[in-house]
């Protein structure tokens, strides 16, 4: 059997998805969520950036035009990326546990995390789904990957910042101090 970068591709996307729906089970119970409406805003990005990066389009003009060389050692890298991303979320996703939601809410017997991935960044599932998308956009080659990026970016910040409201009147001071010592996306080691 002949393994490609896109087979890795498609395969970590598929283990992310089934990590995602088994680990689904067993959360807590919302005590607070997100109004639906500002909801929405962040999935249209998110889904706008899924779109672009799995359906061509031939009348896109510019962005089917490639932004790398189509080289084997870049598909590669690509593939690489991407695994080192869908790993990075599933050890943030499973680091959170029970705390975890896919919109933003607070659980009822909530905690602050501070182990792990999150010692040192407060939205790693973002930064490995990030680095996971670009992985994919260097796969593909071609400008529309790296607008997926950008509208998964625009997506993620704007759900990490509602996710930050939540947990600062949560947490207050500890939430502040956890802020403090650690990165938005990208690690802070203090």
């Amino acid at each position: 059997m002949h393994v490609t970068p896109a087979a890795i591709v498609y395969g970590f996307w598929i283990l992310f998805a089934l990590y995602w729906l088994g680990a689904a089970f067993g959360v807590k119970r919302t005590a607070k969520r997100q109004n639906p409406a500002e909801r929405m805003l962040y999935i249209v990005f998110m889904a706008a950036g899924f779109f672009l990066v799995y359906q061509e389009n031939p009348n896109w003009g510019p962005l089917n035009h490639r932004f790398v060389p189509d080289q084997v050692w870049i598909a590669w890298l690509g593939s690489a990326l991407c695994a080192a991303g869908v790993l990075f979320a599933i050890w943030a996703r499973r680091t959170i546990g029970k705390d975890w939601s896919a919109e933003v809410q607070i659980k009822e017997g909530h905690e602050l995390i501070r182990s792990g991935p999150y010692a040192h960044i407060r939205h790693p599932i973002y930064t490995g789904l990030l680095l996971a998308t670009l992985g994919t956009a260097l796969l593909i080659g071609e400008y529309r990957g790296l607008l997926a990026v950008l509208m998964f970016l625009v997506g993620f910040i704007r759900k990490a910042r509602k996710e930050e409201e939540f947990l600062a009147a949560e947490f207050g001071p500890a939430f502040d101090e956890h802020r403090r010592h650690t990165g938005f996306f990208l690690p802070r080691f203090s």
